[in-house]
């Protein structure tokens, strides 16, 4: 999960003193400090959380801890992030010289000051360029409020836990085995996206596919992720399963509060641990269409086996300027079959030279 996007930006706010929270600006939005919003309803009398969203934005999950319990930027500090970012943008999509040497096999160094999205995807042979990307060029705004954070913990990070509490064994695949195709890591296998774009809670990984397309039923609300093309099911007015069965994105269920969706998820797989909680991890979401261009979401993290008490976080999806389309991405795809099979040929070129060498006199 990319999660260091601020690191080469926030430097150009610092130098501005932060004293409390300040209310910013969001080109589009309709929110009014105090001012009430209803939503309008579907035939069967539910609200209208909207059709297609997107949760980018360059407010990272957790504060840079230089920031320490400042909940928000001053709108002077945001401007100049976001007027950094504008201008590392346009510096990446400049037109590259067709007669230019190819990039080395292990990556060219990217200039300095490059955003570290830009410099992961670029530098490499085979590397997207930054028109494919998505990591976001704007600061995430809660009422008004430019965030320094997605959590909302007084220091805007994971609080620690409890004192000898130990996280059950998360799962352990990942890109540092290639001795079976079920140890590779799941975006790999094409099974779930890489990063939290699924959730719970849902989280925009800082790379691409942020966008969502929310479906609404009388007994279920769907909720199609671009990433992966993985779809939520949350069952309306039901009740939770009661055996140990761990569907991907956990077993979710939901119900109205007034103008608010609210679900709650549990049995959650061990590969989709949240900051180590997996076994007992409760995640319960709120979603509430606060103006017609912004829909507020907000989580909050229960796992008392290791935290002493519930914690989360909060932002506001933005309407996605067009529609999701398919992300043709299938288990079993040939780039996995090559790793692996490459991985084999070192293996065999590995036993033959020791059985060489065992050979010598």
């Amino acid at each position: 999960m990319i999660r260091a996007r601020l690191a080469a930006l926030v430097a150009t706010a610092a130098l501005i003193p932060l004293s409390g929270t300040f209310p910013g600006t969001f080109p589009g939005t309709a929110f009014a400090a105090g001012a009430p919003y209803s939503p309008p309803r579907l035939s069967f009398g539910q609200p209208d959380l909207g059709d297609t969203w997107s949760n980018v934005s360059m407010t990272p999950e957790t504060r840079p801890p230089g920031l320490g319990t400042r909940a928000a930027y001053t709108p002077e500090q945001a401007a100049a992030i976001e007027h950094a970012s504008a201008k590392a943008l346009a510096a990446a999509n400049e037109k590259t010289d067709p007669n230019a040497p190819p990039p080395t096999a292990g990556g060219d160094r990217p200039p300095p000051g490059t955003r570290p999205e830009f410099a992961l995807a670029g530098g490499n042979v085979g590397g997207y360029n930054a028109f494919w990307l998505d990591p976001g060029n704007a600061i995430m705004r809660v009422h008004g409020e430019a965030r320094t954070s997605i959590l909302t913990t007084p220091d805007g990070r994971v609080p620690p836990v409890i004192p000898g509490a130990k996280a059950p064994p998360a799962w352990g695949g990942g890109l540092g085995s290639f001795d079976n195709p079920e140890y590779r890591s799941l975006g790999e296998r094409c099974i779930m996206g890489f990063g939290r774009n699924a959730g719970p809670p849902m989280l925009a990984n800082g790379f691409y596919n942020n966008d969502y397309q929310f479906i609404q039923t009388p007994d279920a609300v769907a909720i199609i992720v671009e990433m992966n093309h993985d779809v939520r099911y949350i069952r309306l007015n039901a009740q939770h399963r009661t055996d140990d069965y761990r569907p991907w994105m956990g077993d979710s269920i939901g119900h109205w509060e007034g103008n608010t969706l609210v679900v709650e998820t549990d049995h959650i797989p061990r590969a989709q641990a949240y900051h180590g909680s997996w076994k007992n991890l409760k995640v319960t979401e709120r979603f509430t269409r606060t103006a017609p261009d912004r829909l507020l979401y907000q989580f909050t993290i229960e796992d008392p086996t290791l935290w002493a008490a519930p914690w989360g976080g909060e932002y506001e999806f933005s309407p996605l300027k067009g529609q999701v389309y398919e992300y043709a991405c299938h288990e079993g795809n040939y780039a996995l079959r090559n790793m692996l099979a490459g991985a084999r040929a070192e293996d065999a070129k590995a036993a033959a030279a020791a059985a060489a060498a065992a050979r010598k006199p």
